[in-house]
């Protein structure tokens, strides 16, 4: 079937959205066990000066996701979602390369400058979902898109441990390998989901972070939703920040017992993506959905802040994971707002927002946890997570304000 020359997109083109975004965050989670020792290398053992850098290239990655996410989305209005999905995987391949052959500190931090931009793909990746989805059924197929995120960064770590073993550098040339071949099957299979008849000028002015935050503010709804968002991803902040630290001076887990835990919330997280949200938004819609998942969210962290032993702190996770409803939710809400050739731009402000959450996180939580532990002791260890069930319950009510009572068709 032609559309103004254009391959109709079907289930194999959302196969492909599905697993690049697995491939590239698996890509991006296979680095993460071996990136600190190479800095370490680099660093001739002085850890301390190790710590700072790995502290820098975190900041520096979500910088770039903050600066780039807005551009990638409005090239992607302008010359369509393929193009730009594939360049990216493509970029990310190469830049993989370069930081497997670097040969000092300052080439690794050109790596990780690329890695943060070329890694802005998630962002047209859920555009294109909303170019081919029915908006009854988007909340679904972005709770997939989810599930994706959350496979690639559960299997990511695992191997890449597994490779560093052998090598430091091995990991990054399997995480090369994963985009580069990603890149060469999708040349072949990725139809393009924005015809040209609906495709946006490029201008600078929106193809910036405040360019994209005006698209925000100009829909009835809009920023609302997208404080909500804010909020609400800021509260997630507390989970990788903290938990380890936590875990390890009220419960006295071990590595082992840290690392099952994470690998539960993580699989529990994907099968609430992939089998749940669908559902559940079939029959509660997105109103009612959004904060159902807010509610379970706030219940787990307050059972992840007051658990006095491990095995109840287990008991929270169920609760953490139906949260997970509500981001496709809100997202499935926004992206029915704007017009198809303003998706990208969409996408690209609230990929922006996930950064700036990213940024802004560890240094909230884990400021919060060192105050509880000098100031408080073992009672509030679990401040950080106390924290994050405030911010959902602002969130909670910022939906029950902002999130309308009948969808926009």
């Amino acid at each position: 079937m032609k559309n103004n020359g254009i391959r109709a997109p079907g289930s194999a083109a959302f196969i492909f959205i599905f697993v690049t975004v697995a491939l590239d965050m698996m890509a991006v989670g296979i680095t993460v066990p071996v990136l600190p020792k190479l800095i370490i290398n680099f660093q001739h053992g002085d850890v301390a000066r190790a710590a700072w850098f790995v502290g820098a290239f975190a900041t520096l990655w979500a910088a770039m996701q903050f600066f780039f996410s807005p551009i990638i989305g409005v090239a992607s209005d302008r010359f369509g979602r393929r193009p730009v999905i594939l360049l990216s995987n493509l970029g990310l391949g190469l830049d993989y390369i370069l930081m497997a052959v670097a040969p000092s500190l300052g080439w690794l931090f050109i790596g990780r400058v690329i890695s943060g931009i070329t890694s802005a793909s998630y962002p047209t990746a859920g555009a294109y979902i909303a170019d081919v989805t029915a908006p009854a059924e988007r909340a679904g197929k972005f709770g997939m898109l989810g599930a994706a995120f959350g496979l690639g960064f559960i299997v990511g770590p695992a191997v890449g441990g597994v490779l560093g073993g052998i090598d430091l550098r091995l990991p990054f040339w399997v995480a090369s390998g994963l985009s580069l071949a990603n890149a060469a099957y999708g040349f072949f299979i990725l139809p393009e989901s924005l015809p040209p008849g609906k495709r946006k000028p490029f201008h600078l002015r929106n193809a910036h972070v405040f360019g994209s935050f005006k698209l925000l503010r100009s829909h009835p709804e809009l920023f609302g939703l997208a404080s909500a968002l804010f909020v609400m991803g800021l509260a997630h902040e507390a989970l990788p920040n903290t938990f380890v630290l936590y875990a390890d001076q009220r419960y006295g887990w071990n590595e082992t017992h840290v690392g099952l835990a994470l690998a539960m919330i993580g699989v529990a997280s994907v099968v609430v993506s992939m089998l749940l949200v669908r559902p559940l938004v079939r029959r509660l819609g997105e109103r009612q959905a959004a904060l159902f998942g807010l509610t379970c969210g706030i219940g787990g962290f307050l059972i992840f802040g007051l658990a006095p032993s491990g095995g109840i702190f287990l008991m929270g996770i169920a609760l953490v994971a139906l949260w997970g409803v509500a981001n496709p939710s809100f997202q499935s809400l926004m992206s029915r707002r704007i017009d198809p050739s303003e998706q990208g731009q969409l996408q690209g402000a609230l990929g922006s927002i996930r950064a700036i959450t990213g940024m802004l996180g560890p240094l909230v939580f884990t400021q919060v946890f060192a105050a509880a532990v000098q100031h408080g002791g073992q009672p509030l260890l679990g401040a950080p997570f106390l924290l994050s069930a405030v911010l959902l319950l602002v969130t909670l009510f910022i939906g029950a304000k902002v999130l309308p009572k009948k969808a926009a068709a």
